[in-house]
Formats: structure tokens, sequence, C-alpha cells
């Protein structure tokens, strides 16, 4: 009778410790807010515009009474305060509405030597961050399937409470289809090793009124140089599957070619739909990536979109 060696847990699940940092972030979800606002607070403010005055229905500020102003302007309340006159001036509602998606499946657990921070890390930092920026510019901010759209000041907490509270998307690699409304922005931030052709089915339903969108593409150094020789043995994070290689440069030879296509695809993917896509490695600073992303947004809205 054959022997059957039975192995630890820990073996049979490779990847183990990956998967379950990825599904499981509450615990580290206050300090990547504390870091997606020092992210932001380094952002150039303003590059895709500015709240301003003008007819609306949401408060935006007090400010002086200027002479030769309409006296129904003044807001008597305010102005009993103290010696000055003040006029209440509310938010110009033509905001645009930012839509994120932040890809949590077991790949994105991953993080080498090489890098800063684990890709999961990373990609809920960097939405984090932009959403701030975007809700400070005076726009609104929501999540795809997720939650809807918000213009508070504490955006980033509202949508990390969002992101612990769901476990429905755990094991969703891509965003739903939803199309989204047009002059619309989406910005979808995972590590994209989806096959290309499922990636553009996604990409065609959420644009097909017209929105714009940005791919964010985080990525591990070792997942883009693969430096491995001699023999290795692959694992599948989301599949649990493994493959062993005896010659790791060949291989990798191979792997490198094909990851080279597959973005060859996103970004031909892209430029039909009139989207970017953005290629980040995590050995490189979050702010980095933040602000190549608002430049992208500033651009689709002004001269056109742009791309890598």
């Amino acid at each position: 009778m054959a022997r059957v060696r039975v192995l630890p847990e820990s073996a049979r699940l490779p990847g183990r410790r990956e998967t379950e940092n990825a599904l499981s972030l509450a615990h580290r979800m206050p300090r990547l807010v504390l870091e997606a606002r020092r992210v932001a607070a380094n952002l150039a403010h303003g590059i895709h515009g500015r709240r301003r005055a003008g007819i609306g229905e949401t408060f935006w500020q007090f400010r002086p009474f200027v002479a030769g102003e309409a006296a129904q302007r003044i807001d008597w309340r305010r102005s009993g305060r103290d010696d000055r006159l003040y006029v209440r001036e509310r938010e110009w509602e033509t905001a645009q509405t930012v839509w994120f998606w932040i890809d949590r499946s077991a790949s994105m657990g991953y993080a080498s030597d090489l890098a800063q921070a684990p890709k999961i890390e990373r990609a809920i930092v960097l939405g984090l961050a932009l959403a701030n920026c975007f809700v400070e510019g005076g726009e609104r901010v929501g999540m795809l399937g997720l939650m809807p759209p918000r213009a508070t000041r504490r955006i980033a907490e509202a949508i990390a409470q969002t992101l612990v509270a769901d476990r429905t998307s755990l094991e969703e690699d891509l965003p739903p289809q939803a199309p989204v409304a047009p002059q619309h922005e989406a910005i979808l931030i995972s590590d994209f090793l989806s096959p290309a052709r499922d990636i553009a089915a996604m990409v065609e339903g959420i644009s097909s009124r017209g929105a714009r969108g940005h791919l964010v593409m985080i990525v591990d150094p070792v997942e883009e140089t693969f430096p491995f020789q001699g023999q290795a043995v692959l694992h599948d994070l989301e599949d649990g599957l493994s493959l062993r290689i005896g010659d790791a440069i060949s291989w990798g030879k191979a792997y490198r070619l094909r990851i080279e296509q597959h973005r060859a695809e996103l970004q031909e993917l892209a430029r039909r739909r009139g989207w970017t896509l953005t290629i980040h490695r995590t050995d490189r600073p979050a702010s980095e990536v933040a602000l190549r992303i608002m430049t992208l947004v500033a651009a689709s809205r002004g001269t056109g979109m742009g791309g890598r």
C-alpha cells in the first residue's frame, strides 16, 4: 500500500497567510487611514479644481459683506455675533462624481521583501488619499457597488468603514459592470491579473454610458521582474493551485514576455475606450502615483485623456 504523507494545513494551503491578510483588514484600517491622510496632505491641492461659490443648497462658508451687494444676502444671525456683516455662501453644485473600486481579493495580499507594503494596503491607502483630495476639491466620492456618492470631509473614514463591513466582494477581483453616468469618473485599483477579455468586458460595462475611467495596476517588484533561479514553486493565492518549475531563469523569460503582452492588451483597451492605465510598483511611494492620477483626472476634464 502506498504511504500517504499528511501535510500540515499551512503547507496544504499555500499562500494562506497572504489570503488571511487580504481578507481581514479591520485591525490595520486605522493605520491605513492615517497614512492616506498623510499622503493627501503632501499632494498639491487644486490640481483637479476647487470649491467655489455659486447657486446651490449646500452651505460652503461665511464671508464678509462687500459694499454694493444686495442687502438680502446678509446673514443677520451670523452678523449679530460681532461688529461685521457676513454673507452666507453656498457651494457651486456642479461637482462631479468620482467612483472608486479597490480590489481586495487574495492575490492583493502579496508582498515581497522589496515592497514597502502589501499590494492591498497600498491600494487602500491610494484610494483613501485620492478620495480625500477629491472631496476637499468639492467633488463627491462613491464606491462602486458599495457606497453612494458623498461629499463628507470624513470620506476616508466612511470608505474604510464600508470596506471593513463588506464581506460580499472579498473574492471578486473585478468590479461590477454597472454603467456609470456620463461625465462621472471611475478609478479602479487592482493588480489586474484577470484575463484581458474579462477586464475588457468590465470596462465596457462601466463606460457604456460615456463615463471616463482610470485603471491603476498595483504590482510588487518581484511580480514584475521574477528574479528567481533554480527550482521554484509558484502558488496561486486565489485558487490554491501550485506549479513546480525546474528552471526558473528560462521560465522567467516566458513569464516576463506574457506580462508585457498582458499590459499591452490593457493599454490598448484603455486607449480604445479613452481611459488611462497607470502601473504602480509597491517599492515606490504612494504619493507618486496619487499625484499622477489627480493629474490624469484634471486632464480628462480639460484637454482630454492622457495615457501611460
